[in-house]
C-alpha cells in the first residue's frame, strides 16, 4: 500500500442520527485495524459530503496520488452503480431508468453535489455482496435474541431475514444468495422478505413461513447496515411491535426523488413471540469483511 493512498469509505446518509453514529464508528473500527488515512463521505443529506471527505483525505495524506472507494452498501444498486460514480467524477456503470438521458433535474442530489477535486487515480470498488462471513453476523443476531425470549428453548423457532427491495434487480439477487447459503447452514425454517419495491413483502413471506411449518418463535433479522427509517420505524411497525404513527412517508421525500410510495406497514397476523435484533452496526464482522475487500484490492 503506497503512503499516498487514501481510503473513502461511502455511506448513503440519513435525516436520523444513527447512520453518522454508526459510520462514525465503522471509521474509528476500520482505521484502528488498518492505519490508512480513512474517510466517510455520504451522497447526500448527511456531512461531509464525498467531494467534502475527499478533501479531507487530501489534508491528511500528504501527495494523495489514489483513493479506494468503498461503498458500505451489502447490495449493488442505482446508488453503487450510478450515483456513487456520478459522485465521483467517473463513468455511471448502467443507464439510469430514473433517468435515462442523464440529465437530471437541477435540484437532484446528483446536480447540486460538489464535484470532486482530484486529479489522482480513484479506484471504486463493488459493495459487500452476499459474503459468506455475514452468515456469522446473522448466527450471531439470532443467538442474542434467542437469549432474551420468554419461550422455552423447545418453541419451534422460524427465521426471517428481512431486506430493503430496490428498483433494479440486484437487491434481490443478493439477498437471495445470501439466503441460500443461510438455509444451507441452518436448521431454523427460515424465508426472506422485503420492505418495499420487491415481493415477498414481509407480511407475504411470513405467511408461507407459518403455512408450511409450526412456528411458536419468529425471529426476524434486518438484513441492514445502519439503524434507520426502516429498521427503527417501519419493519417494527409492520410486525405489530409499533403502532403506526402514520408519519412514517414524509421521512422519504429527500429520497426517492419524488415517487412518494407510501408503505403498506400492515401489520402481520401471528400470535406467537417476535424477535427483533440489530441490524449489523459497526460489528467487528462488518469492519472484516470492510478491510478483506481493500486488502483485496491493493
Amino acid at each position: 500500500m503506497s503512503k499516498n493512498c487514501g481510503i473513502l469509505l461511502i455511506s448513503h446518509g440519513s435525516s436520523l442520527p444513527y447512520g453518522e453514529v454508526t459510520f462514525s464508528e465503522i471509521k474509528n473500527k476500520f482505521i484502528k485495524k488498518t492505519g490508512f488515512a480513512t474517510e466517510v463521505g455520504y451522497m447526500k443529506v448527511s456531512q461531509p459530503s464525498i467531494a467534502g471527505a475527499v478533501e479531507n483525505l487530501k489534508k491528511e495524506v500528504e501527495k494523495l496520488d489514489k483513493i479506494i472507494a468503498l461503498p458500505v452498501f451489502l447490495a449493488p444498486g442505482i446508488h453503487t452503480n450510478i450515483d456513487i460514480p456520478i459522485l465521483l467524477g467517473l463513468k455511471p456503470l448502467e443507464v439510469d431508468p430514473r433517468c435515462p438521458d442523464g440529465n437530471y433535474p437541477e435540484n437532484h442530489y446528483l446536480s447540486i453535489a460538489d464535484e470532486v477535486d482530484f486529479d489522482g487515480e480513484i479506484e471504486l470498488l463493488p459493495p459487500i455482496g452476499p459474503d459468506d462471513d455475514l452468515l456469522k453476523f446473522i448466527d450471531k443476531r439470532i443467538d442474542e435474541v434467542l437469549a432474551e425470549s420468554k419461550l422455552d428453548d423447545d418453541a419451534e423457532t422460524g427465521v426471517l431475514l428481512v431486506s430493503h427491495g430496490s428498483r433494479l434487480k440486484y437487491n434481490k439477487e443478493f439477498i437471495s444468495a445470501l439466503f441460500a447459503k443461510f438455509e444451507k447452514s441452518t436448521d431454523y425454517p427460515c424465508n426472506f422478505g422485503f420492505m418495499e419495491l420487491e415481493k415477498p413483502s414481509i407480511p407475504e413471506a411470513i405467511d408461507v413461513l407459518l403455512d408450511e411449518n409450526e412456528i411458536d418463535r419468529l425471529i426476524v433479522v434486518p438484513v441492514f447496515i445502519a439503524p434507520g427509517v426502516h429498521t427503527t420505524n417501519d419493519i417494527p411497525t409492520i410486525l405489530g411491535l409499533k403502532e403506526d404513527d402514520g408519519h412514517h412517508h414524509h421521512h422519504h421525500d429527500h429520497d426517492h426523488d419524488h415517487e412518494h410510495h407510501h408503505h403498506d406497514l400492515s401489520a402481520i397476523d401471528f400470535d406467537g413471540e417476535i424477535l427483533y435484533p440489530e441490524p449489523i452496526k459497526a460489528d467487528d464482522i462488518l469492519i472484516d469483511i470492510l478491510v478483506k475487500k481493500v486488502n483485496n484490492a491493493l
